[in-house]
């Protein structure tokens, strides 16, 4: 009988440590298979919350504008081509600020009454706009937006042309866009985009000994194409 206990204890014994040392197994196992990744998964990095893009960009302006004083005037402004660079800062997936930086010139011509005064002038321009952006997640690749900000332009190198002195001043303006990016890859995309500026700056002009004053409603339309970079 202290045999047949004996050997019962034996038994209970190696089946309680059998079951400890596979507890602890199995315990192990479970931690390795939590912090390694399984076979085949995907690990994906959050995008930093910084993109720039490089744009080709035409500049549409509205040909508008009028001398104080002087009825019938009107003005228009040449159409240019050039590049841009944009920065944006990412807050989510959906709200981001765009900062565009350019710069062109315009040449300014007399039209209606003014007409015989050919080229008055030609200025250049330019004019940071900071956008708050909403950006739709929705659409895999293609990633449309709409924005809406400010508009701060500064005129430099004023030369004259028909006019004896031309002094177009620094404005600020509203702005409004629309485009999309379509992304390549995590990191590679296309852009397209259109913003409407509604800058109305004032100047003062002087033409045959005349010191005049009068408006230059250039409020282009800018219409860009390029290529984005999210880092």
């Amino acid at each position: 009988m202290a045999r047949q206990r004996m050997g019962v204890a034996r038994g209970v014994t190696a089946a309680l440590v059998l079951i400890v040392v596979g507890q602890q197994a199995v315990a192990a196992d479970l931690a390795q298979a939590v912090s390694a990744p399984q076979a085949g998964a995907l690990v994906t990095q959050a995008p930093s919350p910084w993109q720039i893009r490089l744009r080709a960009l035409g500049v549409i302006t509205e040909d508008s504008g009028y001398v104080n004083a002087v009825p019938g005037s009107d003005l228009s402004y040449s159409d240019t081509v050039t590049p841009e660079l944009d920065f944006s800062y990412f807050f989510t997936d959906n709200i981001a600020a765009e900062l565009i930086l350019g710069t062109t010139y315009a040449n300014i011509d007399g039209k209606g009454t003014i007409g015989g005064l050919g080229k008055i002038g030609e200025v250049w321009l330019l004019p940071p706009t900071l956008t708050l952006q909403y950006h739709f997640t929705n659409f895999g690749a293609f990633k449309p937006y709409v924005g809406a900000g400010v508009n701060y332009t500064i005129f430099y190198n004023q030369d004259v042309g028909s006019a004896g002195a031309l002094d177009v001043k620094d404005t600020f303006g509203a702005a409004l866009q629309v485009g999309f990016d379509y992304m390549v890859d995590q990191h590679w995309g296309v852009n397209f985009d259109v913003k409407k500026l509604f800058l109305e700056p004032d100047f003062d002009v002087k033409v045959g000994g005349a010191n005049l004053t009068g408006t230059a409603d250039l409020n282009p339309w800018l219409i860009g194409a390029g290529v984005t970079y999210r880092f």
